[in-house]
This record gives C-alpha cells, structure tokens and sequence, in this order.
C-alpha cells in the first residue's frame, strides 16, 4: 500500500500560495530533504492549481535536465480537477469522486504518492482520512496576506508529530506530522 504525502510551503502565519517568497530559504539541506522525499515517491497528485503552475515549468526545464528534474517530469502525475481537459506532462485526470479515486491509487504497490501545495486537495485528502503524512516546510517569514493552507473550511483532526528537520541556519524547518491514532 503506497503512502499519500503531503509536502507544503508554509509562512508561520500560514500562507502557502505562491510560495516564490520561499526562495530566499533554498539551500542545499532543503535540496537534499527535496530529493529524498522525491526518490521515495513514485508519482505526484496534485491539485488544479499547483499542477497549471508546476507543469509549464518544470516541461520548459526539460532540455539539459539534471536527474532531478528528469524525474519529476517522467513520474506519472495524478491531477484533481473537474475544469481541466487535456492532460499534460505525464498527467492523469482524477475527475470523479476524488476520495475514492485516492484511495484506489493508496491501494497500488509503488512508492509515495507525494502532493505538492494543493491546499484544497490537502483539506479534501484530510477530510477522508486519506493523508498520511503531512510536511510543513515552514519558512520564517510574515507574509501578512494570502491563501491560507487551513481556513474556514478545514476539517479538525488532531496530527502528532513524527519528526523536524532543520534545513541549515535558513531558519526554515520542515514539521512532519501524521494522523493521530
């Protein structure tokens, strides 16, 4: 049975879209704990959002591609989405019943499936109990305005943690947690 993720950027007041701001955080022990996490995955799932985002981008870094990036774009990608009709980058569209369709793909042998961003796929996967584990990269930064990762909407589950990592003297941490038993 594969393992559903969840790998979000994070202010400390909670904002996640459009994690550009987190640049400034990127160092060498984050892209070590990136790759880790990517080589124990064996496809992503991503929402609508972060896939029209991430898809564009990581194609166009295709010519001369490190491994790194050869992976991410060979690696099947599973996409919620109701609005969205030709698949690109290696894609599937999950289109029906979400929860259901996820907890087929945890069923599959293979390795992690991992979502990046996806705030509402992350609060969907949570509500039905499909998150295994949850990676806030929490960055030390106020972003003050913006999406937040959990809001109004978000379903109340108690996490315990499984473990920190410090990335360097960035002052950004990664806080691993994992459905409370």
């Amino acid at each position: 049975m594969r393992k559903v993720v969840a790998s979000v950027f994070v202010s400390v007041d909670g904002v996640f879209e459009d994690p550009s701001w987190s640049m400034p955080f990127w160092n060498a022990e984050a892209e070590k704990f990136a790759g880790e996490q990517l080589a124990a995955a064996d496809a992503l799932l991503l929402g609508r959002v972060t896939y029209a985002a991430m898809a564009p981008a990581w194609m166009a870094r295709a010519e001369g591609a490190d491994a790194g990036t050869e992976r991410m774009n060979a690696m099947p990608k599973y996409v919620a989405t109701s609005t969205l009709d030709t698949p690109e980058w290696n894609a599937s569209f999950l289109t029906g019943d979400i929860a259901a369709e996820v907890a087929a793909l945890k069923q599959a042998d293979g390795g992690d499936l991992l979502v990046y961003g996806s705030g509402q796929l992350v609060n969907t996967l949570l509500a039905h109990d499909l998150l295994d584990e949850l990676r806030l990269w929490t960055l030390p930064v106020v972003r003050g305005g913006g999406r937040r990762l959990f809001g109004a909407g978000s379903p109340e589950k108690t996490l315990r943690p499984v473990g920190t990592t410090v990335l360097g003297d960035s002052g950004a941490q990664v806080h691993a947690y994992a459905p409370a038993l």
